[in-house]
């Protein structure tokens, strides 16, 4: 069975490892197929979480002006038609040879787009199309970075060059201490970190990556087009919010575009949203930019904080312009196990003031969502059959040794540890185009 969008639905206005490696490989045939620049006057109307997440009414409240996103990634370039001037000079932790205004790997610029793309006839346009992009770039050509250290750095840069808001899409299964007294640095100095949970690989592991599970993170899980938690998107306790993260449209190399799917392009539309709200009410603190996504966000799974969604999923049209009250520190920095099950904490009540930003209340909406069929809907529903016949395959293969160690006593050896530190970025399924 395969799903078609239906056309615009503002959804959240109404409601408030063992197989895994055969399936990465079909994905990654499956989502990173280019987009002609022939196709781009297509590209606005194939984005779909536009309408999900009811951009036209929130951008009659803000547009993300005055707000700076400082995208830790493989850089961003700032030539790209969808991001002509919305790139500000930024810095390089790889060899030094940029300003973090290039991109080799495409990456850094996808994800900068779906936040800041220009607002205008053709291509992406972001969620909050008048904030500026900070780009600093982490990522090698192989899209991988060696030392956390390398993160702690540029998160560090980030605050300290005017940043707002700091977007990770990246992360690694190890905690790093100089990461996480990094994040803490920016959290002090009035900044909102958003990263995505990860995605399902081969060497990665099952937990949320970090630096997503760091506390006071706002971690990011994936969606389907349907609205449901995406089946590649990791998940646990630490998860905050969930946004759209599959079947995108994103702007990519030499100035083209391409399908991408996983958290750290849902994260994005996070970081985006956060704009917004500070672009909106520019002397709100961070832990009330936090607190507001929170607090606003549409409830999916079980009552309350859930592994795959968090608090839900992001409404940025909530989070702009529903009564909540203030607190006094950012409510992720309690512990996870306090917030699970919970909403969360609420506080005395303390008016927020609007910005006077008089360009959202004209800037343009994006063109209506096309329902014409295409092949990927069906590519996706083949994808999920297999990966039922994997879960299935693997659990019979599974059950299968254990009895073999219950009657025969076999001894397994645990593999000695890769001398190589791989999977500190996002997996290359994410974004790399098909080699043929």
């Amino acid at each position: 069975m395969h799903h078609r969008d239906t056309g615009p639905r503002p959804f959240l206005r109404r409601a408030r490892t063992t197989m895994a490696s055969f399936l990465t490989v079909v994905v990654l045939f499956a989502v990173a197929a280019p987009v002609s620049p022939a196709a781009a006057d297509t590209v606005r109307d194939q984005q779909w979480q536009l309408s999900f997440l009811d951009a036209q009414a929130a951008w009659r409240y803000a547009s993300g002006k005055g707000v700076t996103v400082a995208v830790v990634d493989s850089g961003v370039d700032a030539t790209h038609p969808d991001l002509i001037g919305q790139v500000l000079p930024g810095t390089d932790f790889v060899d030094g040879s940029t300003d973090g205004r290039t991109d080799v790997v495409g990456h850094g610029t996808a994800v900068a787009a779906f936040i800041a793309g220009l607002n205008d006839t053709n291509g992406v346009v972001g969620l909050a199309p008048r904030a500026k992009i900070l780009p600093i770039r982490v990522l090698d050509p192989r899209n991988e970075y060696d030392s956390a250290a390398t993160i702690a750095k540029a998160v560090r840069w980030g605050v300290d060059h005017g940043a707002d808001v700091i977007n990770l899409s990246l992360g690694s299964a190890d905690t790093a201490k100089v990461l996480t007294d990094a994040l803490a640095y920016a959290f002090s100095k009035d900044v909102v970190v958003i990263a995505c949970d990860g995605n399902l690989s081969n060497d990665r592991g099952a937990k949320v990556w970090h630096p997503a599970r760091e506390r006071g993170v706002v971690a990011v899980s994936g969606l389907a087009r349907t609205g449901g938690f995406w089946s590649g998107s990791l998940q646990g306790p630490e998860t905050v919010l969930s946004a759209p993260a599959t079947e995108l449209t994103a702007a990519g190399l030499d100035h083209g575009y391409w399908k991408v799917q996983g958290t750290s392009f849902g994260a994005p539309m996070v970081s985006a949203a956060a704009a917004l709200v500070r672009s909106r009410y520019p002397d709100l603190s961070a832990a009330n930019v936090v607190n507001r996504l929170i607090r606003t966000a549409d409830d999916k799974g079980p009552a309350g904080r859930d592994a795959q969604y968090g608090y839900g999923i992001v409404d940025p049209v909530g989070a702009l312009t529903e009564e909540v009250s203030s607190v006094s520190r950012n409510p992720l920095l309690t512990s996870h196990a306090a917030n699970q099950g919970g909403s969360a904490p609420s506080a005395t009540p303390a008016p927020s003031v609007p910005s006077s930003d008089e360009s959202a209340v004209m800037a343009p909406g994006p063109a209506a969502t096309t329902t014409s069929p295409t092949a990927e809907p069906v590519l996706a529903s083949r994808i999920d059959s297999l990966r039922s016949r994997a879960l299935l395959f693997g659990g019979a293969i599974a059950a299968m040794l254990l009895l073999a160690l219950g009657t025969v006593g076999i001894v397994l050896v645990r593999q000695p540890p890769r001398t190589r530190r791989k999977g500190w970025d996002i997996p290359p399924d994410d974004h790399r185009p098909p080699p043929w």
